[in-house]
């Protein structure tokens, strides 16, 4: 619910604070003394068009600030989290309007785009005046209210429905692609058996790029690799060819013979001595290894060119599908399943054209349910909101729930229950719509366009109140509601706006005192004037105060008889909203 707005230099009113109460919420106020600039407040708060001839004269801007009470897993908090605003303990909207009719808007502490408010609204407000009827704006705002006076068999239909719409949706989807597929399958096919056939040709093996590099390295330079280790090992151990080349095994086996004598003199010559005899053993071993690798080394022209050519198959392969051996074969895998998945797509297209019929034939019977439904709701509704009319100085009137579908090609809906083709959505197959014939004879038309000013708004006060609590709506706005009503009827368009206060948030600009003497909050647009500016405020009515004021909105002045009328309303407003809580 709105707890309170706060308007500045909007219109005649400089600065006014309206404190809202939680039921039924009236706004009083001479005439021309700015009750409709609460409205029109209301409207930039939640996200309506901006006008720089609202800005009051001699101020810079308006701004309309109010503070929404909600739930913080409403879906207007979680909307205002997501423009990353804080909406955990309640919403804070700001509307500002410059002198040249720039607007900007904040939630929760952070700027948002004007289009946010209007999507809030959504959730939070349905108002209806002669100029604006946010509740049945759009046609499908028509089906929703349909929907919600039928209850919970309706809503369980409609779930059904959805779910087998989804089923249908997702399978058309999925025979699309393969259809699609089917097109390209044959090339697809030639292309993956040709990939495959190359990759398994060469049969690569995880890490053997790595091998083989090693192998080509060492077969190239074989002859390089034995001449060295020749060498190293004539150095070491010697060479019979070269007698004259001192050998390093020799060297050292002199170095310890000059050390053996005199280490029994010293024990540090003796270590000495020790690691010199380790030094031989060491050199021995090398000349002996270097040997062994020597004679190991085969100059092998055969293998060498069977290596390169396997690197040269192998890096065909990594070129063209990928960068290691690993992933030449995981991508194998993966072109595998791919053809096997190809290969086995016509019995699959088979069996999902059959399940696709299975699930048109589904969804045509949820959808054929769903409509019977709306049809048996639509003529409860149509008949509650005719006989609420009645009460609204409107009793020739009467509303029509239509519920229709569009025909389309065959092929292209569903075939319902009488043989149609129809076009189908995820709500089912039916438009709704909201027909009133404003007198006997004329024909129905849309709601939102049949009537005309304060007519409209009383249509839209029956609609709501025969929806009951069906309607999640938490805040009703009527700006006037009771134009052209009076007398029985003003009282009971003021019993109807209590009833829908019992449920709901409900603020009504009125001009006439039957209304007015329904209110829990009574709040007084006041208007002053020096000669040269006029101003307005807003005030909230004491108990003791209401009845001067339905005195002087019947025409008379606050005195004697008058007083003594309007506090007859008051009774009996009060005796009215307590039998029918009984």
């Amino acid at each position: 619910m709105i707890q309170e707005i706060r308007i500045q230099g909007l219109g005649v009113i400089e600065d006014a604070t309206l404190e809202l109460h939680p039921g039924l919420n009236v706004v009083t106020g001479e005439t021309g003394a700015g009750k409709t600039m609460v409205v029109s407040g209301l409207g930039l708060l939640l996200g309506s068009r901006s006008d720089a001839g609202l800005v009051r004269t001699g101020s810079e801007r308006a701004v309309v600030e109010g503070f929404i009470d909600v739930p913080a897993d409403h879906p207007a908090a979680e909307r205002v989290r997501e423009a990353g605003a804080d909406a955990d303990s309640g919403i804070v909207l700001v509307r500002t309007v410059s002198g040249t009719g720039r607007s900007r808007a904040h939630a929760g502490g952070r700027s948002v785009p004007v289009g946010l408010l209007a999507e809030l609204a959504e959730d939070l407000v349905a108002v209806h005046g002669q100029a604006d009827q946010w509740r049945l704006r759009r046609p499908e705002e028509h089906r929703a209210v349909l929907d919600g006076f039928g209850g919970d068999e309706l809503a369980a239909a409609l779930d059904d429905h959805a779910r087998a719409y989804d089923a249908l949706k997702e399978a058309r989807a999925t025979l699309a692609s393969l259809r699609q597929q089917d097109r390209d399958r044959a090339q697809d096919i030639e292309t993956l058996q040709f990939q495959l056939a190359q990759i398994e040709q060469v049969d690569p093996q995880p890490g053997e790029e790595l091998a083989l590099r090693v192998e080509d390295e060492r077969l190239s330079h074989a002859e390089e690799l034995r001449m060295a280790a020749e060498r190293a090992r004539a150095h070491l151990g010697g060479d019979e060819s070269q007698p004259d080349m001192p050998a390093v095994v020799d060297a050292i086996a002199a170095a310890r013979d000059a050390l053996a004598t005199a280490a029994t003199a010293d024990p540090e010559l003796a270590d000495l001595e020790k690691r010199a005899v380790e030094v031989g053993v060491l050199a021995g071993e090398l000349a002996g290894d270097l040997a062994s690798y020597a004679a190991g080394v085969e100059l092998d022209p055969a293998r060498l060119a069977w290596v390169q050519q396997r690197r040269a198959d192998l890096g065909a392969l990594l070129r063209k599908y990928g960068e290691t051996s690993e992933e030449v074969i995981a991508w194998s895998g993966a072109a595998a399943a791919r053809l096997d998945d190809l290969l086995g797509a016509d019995d699959r297209l088979a069996a999902l054209e059959a399940s696709l019929a299975d699930l048109t034939r589904a969804c045509a019977t949820t959808a054929d349910r769903l409509t019977s439904l709306r049809q048996a709701a639509a003529a409860g509704l149509s008949t509650r909101v005719t006989e609420e009319l009645a009460h609204l100085a409107m009793g020739k009137a009467a509303v029509t729930v239509a519920v229709t579908q569009r025909e389309v090609e065959e092929g292209a809906g569903v075939t319902v229950a009488d043989g149609r083709h129809v076009a189908l959505g995820r709500q089912g197959v039916d438009d709704v719509e909201i027909l009133l014939a404003a007198n006997p004879g004329t024909p129905p038309r849309s709601v939102v366009r049949a009537a005309s000013g304060g007519e409209l708004s009383r249509v839209m006060l029956a609609i709501e109140v025969a929806l009951g609590a069906a309607s999640t709506v938490p805040t009703y706005v009527f700006d006037e509601v009771d134009a052209g009503v009076g007398g029985k009827a003003a009282v009971d368009v003021g019993a109807r706006l209590a009833a829908l206060a019992d449920r709901s948030q409900v603020i009504v600009v009125t001009h006439l005192a039957q209304v007015a003497a329904f209110a829990d909050r009574h709040l007084v647009v006041h208007k002053t004037t020096d000669g040269q500016v006029t101003a307005s405020d807003v005030r909230h009515l004491a108990e003791d105060e209401r009845a001067a004021e339905l005195a002087r909105m019947m025409g008379s002045d606050p005195s004697g008889t008058a007083l003594e009328h309007a506090q007859e309303l008051l009774d009996e407003s009060a005796r009215i909203r307590t039998a029918a809580v009984r």
